[in-house]
């Protein structure tokens, strides 16, 4: 057998290895269902989701206790998380101070946690290199990880919101709201608006997701990249409450962060919304870069 037939015969057996190794879509959707049953068993993040869904009836059972004299919520002097001082009318308004008591520290602490695992646990476990035998390949398996955290974003933050409109609706009247602008609208509507501020809060960890799983990718121990992340993130908060740097924090993934409260002005005050999307998308970008660079160049061991 000549030369050129051994390569022609390398070379075809290569693209057959290739198209039984490339993944179709169902595979795919596999892949990202089965990661999301794996995160959503772990005791770990059970934990996590009764902590969040632990904070507004807490609140609602602090408010319903400190007002039952008929004192206002806060003490009266505007204390405490945006809203509280409209639960005591509705019920509602726990959705809106739940999120705001929560997005600060609980919700990003979670993000870091579940996003810093995704990869160094799995190096952690010795699972990483079977996954990518699978046939997964570097940049799906990232992509379901990124997917699997961002999926996580929405159910912590929608946890939070429908534990407060149970506790709300329990403990306070529910009925038409004052927005922050002073006009009436509907239950209906405020529900609504309600939804769109979960989905505001959950966008605005958009960046936190894609900083721990590059994170992630830098060590082979989930709980070294879980600790890093969190410790950053309370840097940073830490950061966008020192005055002097104030040229800086419009930067800072966290500084928008409360702007969803302008989605209960009439009419909705975008600019800041706008911003706090963008900059989150930009952190994804970044981060999300970093991480595909360092993981599909990173030597697999475990």
């Amino acid at each position: 057998m000549s030369r050129a037939e051994v390569e022609a015969g390398a070379v075809a057996v290569r693209v057959e290895d290739a198209a039984i190794r490339k993944p179709s879509p169902l595979w795919t959707f596999g892949l990202f269902r089965s990661e999301l049953l794996t995160t959503f068993r772990r005791w770990r993040t059970i934990a996590l989701l009764t902590v969040l869904a632990a904070v507004p009836i807490l609140i609602g059972i602090a408010i319903k206790i400190e007002t039952r004299d008929g004192s206002t919520a806060g003490g009266g002097g505007g204390e405490g998380p945006a809203f509280i001082s409209q639960i005591t009318n509705n019920g509602l308004f726990l959705v809106f101070t739940a999120l705001a008591a929560t997005l600060p520290f609980f919700l990003p602490m979670a993000i870091g946690v579940i996003a810093g695992d995704a990869i160094a646990g799995e190096a952690n476990a010795g699972t990483l290199r079977y996954l990518l035998v699978a046939p997964a390949g570097r940049t799906r398996l990232l992509l379901t990880k990124y997917a699997t955290t961002m999926t996580f974003c929405l159910v912590a933050t929608l946890v939070v919101a429908l534990s407060a409109l149970t506790v709300g609706a329990l403990l306070f009247p529910l009925g038409e709201l004052t927005t922050i602008s002073g006009t009436r609208i509907s239950f209906t509507e405020g529900l609504g608006r309600a939804f769109l501020i979960a989905l505001v809060v959950a966008a605005s960890l958009i960046g936190v997701a894609a900083l721990g799983l590059f994170v992630s990718t830098l060590t082979n121990s989930g709980i070294a990249a879980m600790a890093t992340t969190v410790g950053i993130l309370i840097t940073i908060q830490i950061l966008d409450q020192i005055p002097q740097l104030h040229a800086l924090q419009p930067y800072f993934f966290s500084h928008y962060w409360l702007s969803f409260a302008d989605l209960m002005r009439d009419p909705v005050y975008w600019d800041d919304l706008v911003r706090n999307l963008g900059l989150q998308s930009l952190y994804a970008a970044v981060f999300g870069s970093a991480a595909w660079a360092r993981f599909t160049a990173k030597d697999i061991t475990a």
